[in-house]
């Protein structure tokens, strides 16, 4: 018996645009679900409680927040000293498991009898392995969408210590043990994962059914198409490309390792040999010092290139910018470069090709479920140097062809209208809402 308007909680660490990522994905059900008349509530931490208010101000009341106790502030510090994805498989996935027992569980009970609730929906932590405490809570359970499952292409491997490569080996074996004592997963009603290298990482044996889902979503209303380029004519006008007007690319997350910007440093130095092009990259982090460096070395900062106005900048660092400023500055972009080498989800691959902008990403992980050829390139990450190469070639191609840009920047917007706006996700995400209700009173 399907329930017309299901009373649904979701359940997060963490909800919020500021913090991006995974974190915006418990906002968007929320917001898009509010805006159907769902009956929808939201148990998330208090570290976000200032944010969801300025939002969420009509539906404030909706909102149950989990305490920020000291000691879960220590583990945070403590797991900063490894490295990241150690500190999320060890000292953080504690911390995570332990708030969700100690605070989280009793707050979930307190909201179901409350609101009576029908359904409860816990779309983060992605991890397909992580353990769940959504369990023994009388009322049907959805996981996800998931994403993960996945590790560095084969020819970049050393990019991770020995040590973490054995550490994650070791977490990952024990996984089906710790999702045995923590059964949240393999007693969850529903499970959802992104792509089918997820679904072969999720624990066994797992009880409820496996439905595929994109993980990542768009806002269409938000992230507009731009309609002009930085020359000020029609995006539907024929463009053209002239000495004095360099294609411009742009890259956009955090700079860290595995997003592997200092190949697409290198690459571009390849491309600007060839034809007039700019480079701007959007986003802070710990690798930002060397990869600046890195640009002065290559001369692609205040450099003299024979295609450029001299002591110009071909590479331009611009830190991190909000949401508004992101789009704006994506307006103005020809192309989007995401050379990332381990990206589960890519949510900007998205925020691109919902402006019109086509795309050039690594065949490897969650840009591959969103880019086609016909709106955008991937890149096989097969070694370093064939990489660096084949980035280059991409980016070339794309700065010689503005028809080609304009024609995958259309493509794009329509693959995202079609497949990945929140208006559809929130459909399906209802309709899953409604199986796993209808599955349990039978």
């Amino acid at each position: 018996m399907f329930i017309d308007n299901p009373r649904v909680l979701i359940v997060a660490q963490h909800a919020s645009l500021k913090f991006g990522g995974e974190a915006a994905l418990p906002w968007h059900y929320f917001q898009f679900l509010r805006q159907r008349k769902v009956e929808a509530w939201l148990v998330v931490h208090d570290w976000t409680r200032d944010e969801l208010k300025s939002f969420f101000h009509e539906d404030f009341d909706r909102i149950y927040f989990v305490p920020d106790p000291p000691w879960l502030r220590v583990l945070g510090k403590w797991s900063r000293v490894l490295p990241s994805r150690l500190g999320n498989f060890t000292v953080r996935l504690v911390s995570r498991l332990l708030a969700q027992l100690l605070y989280q569980r009793p707050i979930i009970k307190q909201a179901i009898a409350e609101q009576q609730i029908d359904v409860i929906h816990q779309p983060m932590p992605v991890s397909p392995k992580e353990p769940s405490m959504m369990f023994g809570l009388g009322v049907p359970v959805v996981i996800g969408p998931m994403n993960g499952g996945m590790d560095y292409p084969p020819s970049f491997q050393c990019m991770q210590s020995w040590f973490t490569r054995k550490t994650l080996n070791i977490a990952r074996l024990g996984s089906n043990l710790f999702n045995i004592i923590i059964p949240g997963k393999l007693m969850a009603t529903t499970l959802l994962v992104a792509n089918s290298r997820t679904k072969d990482a999720l624990p066994k044996p797992i009880r409820g059914k496996v439905i595929e889902l994109v993980e990542n979503g768009i806002d269409s209303a938000t992230w507009q198409p731009h309609f002009h380029n930085h020359t000020g004519k029609d995006a539907t006008q024929q463009l053209t490309i002239t000495p004095q007007k360099p294609t411009k690319f742009v890259f956009v997350g955090r700079l860290v390792d595995w997003k592997a910007v200092d190949l697409l440093i290198l690459a571009f130095k390849q491309v600007v040999e060839q034809i007039p092009a700019e480079l701007e990259i959007i986003g802070k982090g710990p690798k930002r010092v060397a990869l600046e460096s890195l640009a002065k070395e290559l001369g692609l900062i205040h450099s003299q290139l024979s295609h450029e106005i001299p002591n110009s900048e071909v590479v331009k660092f611009t830190g991190w910018l909000t949401r508004t400023e992101c789009a704006r500055h994506l307006e103005l972009a020809d192309v989007l470069v995401l050379p990332s080498l381990f990206e589960c989800g890519g949510a900007v691959v998205l925020e691109a090709m919902a402006m019109g902008i086509p795309v050039i990403a690594t065949h490897w992980g969650g840009p591959a479920d969103y880019l086609d050829t016909s709106c955008g390139i991937l890149v096989q990450p097969t070694s370093r140097e064939p990489f660096i190469n084949d980035l280059a070639e991409a980016m070339v191609k794309m700065a010689k062809s503005p028809e080609l840009r304009q024609a995958m920047g259309k493509a794009g917007r329509q693959r995202v209208i079609d497949n990945f706006d929140w208006e559809v996700k929130a459909t399906k995400i209802i309709d899953v809402y409604q199986e796993a209700i209808a599955r349990t009173k039978t």
